[in-house]
């Protein structure tokens, strides 16, 4: 472990104890904001925070750095801007009986880490501001600028985060051409090859909800306008909808490196090859194996008040990933398959896939093996969404890269929104020290 990067772990341990659960409450982010803000002016900086209401702010910082101006590569056409380094404050709500530790006490034991946030995000953040604060207290100047972001209510879709800050602050993003954020940048293992995974792209995310509108009645009466069997019937139609098998060219060329490593064929047109090769990945397969079609999820069900009254509606919600570039296409067999009841779009955000070459990927690549020189770096295409989707409507390409170094068999997939959320201590001072090491290769 990194002496020099300890401080990372104090600082998640700090950022653990502070209850953020995005469950509804008026004031969430904001004692972490506020100690955020400490940190951050403890160093000379002069941080902002800002958002909708005060009880859901955001944080944000910008470290000017040795080039303020876009540059475009005349070969490659890659624009080389600032860079957004960002993370969320907000975590899931944590059911305390069913942990083996108070997930807001931030215990570690077995060499780990233990709370809600410790995987998702608290980790990355710790990083970030030990990072950040490292640069501030040495006057380092970077080679470009560093917008450091630490936005409220990503676990709910963004809307009072990272929407509203593009919405009502773009002037933040000034200048930005890329980002990075978390879910990305952690190892597995491939035929006992450690492999970092660099998340370059994610699935598209639609919350919809269904509303089934029929007659109310007495449960003994012939009814055929029964709205829960309408409901029923276009969520099982959902629910057992098969998506064709769409590899975009990340998970292509994810396959054709896990394929490389292992000795195990792949055939793009083969789904049995295909699964070997995710099965091979280990406990990361379960982000990986969702990449290889959109998926359609039924998350709720509700209708009725009492077992003999027939309901007048009946609502559903669907939590749909559509492979980025056939969004239209999935929407339009939603509607098809849900043209019996009426339809809301809760949510949506575009999936997308960035360059999986050029220099930003490199430095990404080159810091995690100047650390790691035994280890191989392949990009992927996440399932889920983190706030990049968001900073792409400003034209900055995200990446998840919160690098991590864990141990083999760790099923660190299984942490996020897991109970006994946990994370390798050792880890935090090892992923500080690839993110200085990739802001020096901007």
């Amino acid at each position: 472990m990194s002496a020099r990067y300890e401080e990372s772990i104090e600082i998640a341990r700090q950022l653990i104890q502070f209850d953020t659960s995005n469950d509804g409450r008026d004031v969430i982010e904001t004692p972490a904001a506020e100690y955020v803000m400490d940190l951050l002016s403890e160093v000379g900086l002069q941080p902002e925070m800002t958002g909708p209401t005060p009880g859901r702010p955001s944080v944000v910082v910008r470290i000017p750095g040795k080039k303020r101006e876009v540059e475009v590569d005349p070969v490659t056409g890659e624009r080389r801007g600032a860079v957004v380094i960002h993370g969320h404050l907000d975590v899931v709500p944590a059911v305390a009986e069913d942990w083996s530790v108070d997930p807001f006490a931030a215990v570690i034991k077995d060499g780990m880490l233990w709370g809600r946030g410790a995987v998702d995000m608290k980790n990355m953040d710790a990083m970030i501001l030990t990072v950040v604060r490292e640069i501030a207290r040495t006057g380092y100047v970077p080679p470009r600028d560093l917008i450091i972001a630490m936005f409220a209510d990503e676990e709910a879709g963004g809307k009072l985060g990272a929407h509203w800050m593009v919405d009502n602050r773009p002037d933040v993003f000034e200048g930005a051409t890329h980002a990075i954020s978390e879910v990305g940048g952690y190892s597995t293992y491939v035929a006992g090859k450690r492999v970092y995974l660099l998340q370059t792209g994610e699935k598209s995310l639609t919350w919809y909800k269904f509303i089934a509108e029929g007659t109310a009645g007495h449960g003994s009466q012939v009814n055929n306008n029964n709205a829960v069997a309408k409901l029923a019937n276009v969520m099982d139609a959902i629910g057992k909808e098969e998506w064709p098998l769409t590899l975009t060219d990340t998970v292509t060329e994810l396959l054709a490196g896990v394929s490389e490593l292992s000795g195990l064929p792949f055939d793009p047109d083969d789904e049995e090859t295909l699964n070997a090769l995710v099965d091979a990945l280990g406990p990361a397969k379960a982000y990986v194996g969702a990449t290889l079609r959109t998926g359609a999820n039924l998350t709720s069900v509700n209708g009725g008040y009492m077992a003999n009254v027939i309901p007048q509606t009946a609502t559903g919600t669907v939590d749909v990933r559509a492979i980025p570039g056939t969004e239209s296409e999935v929407a339009a067999r939603i509607d098809e398959l849900a043209a019996s009841v009426r339809r809301e779009q809760l949510h949506h955000s575009p999936g997308f896939e960035a360059p999986t070459t050029g220099s930003f990927v490199d430095a990404m690549t080159g810091a995690l093996q100047e650390l790691d020189p035994e280890a191989s770096v392949l990009p992927y295409l996440l399932s889920a969404g983190t706030d990049n989707k968001t900073l792409g409507r400003l034209g900055i390409q995200g990446y998840g890269f919160s690098p991590v170094r864990l141990p083999e068999g760790f099923d660190f997939p299984a942490m996020f929104h897991g109970v006994d959320e946990r994370v390798p201590v050792d880890s935090l001072p090892f992923g500080t020290a690839v993110l200085r090491n990739f802001i020096e290769r901007l």
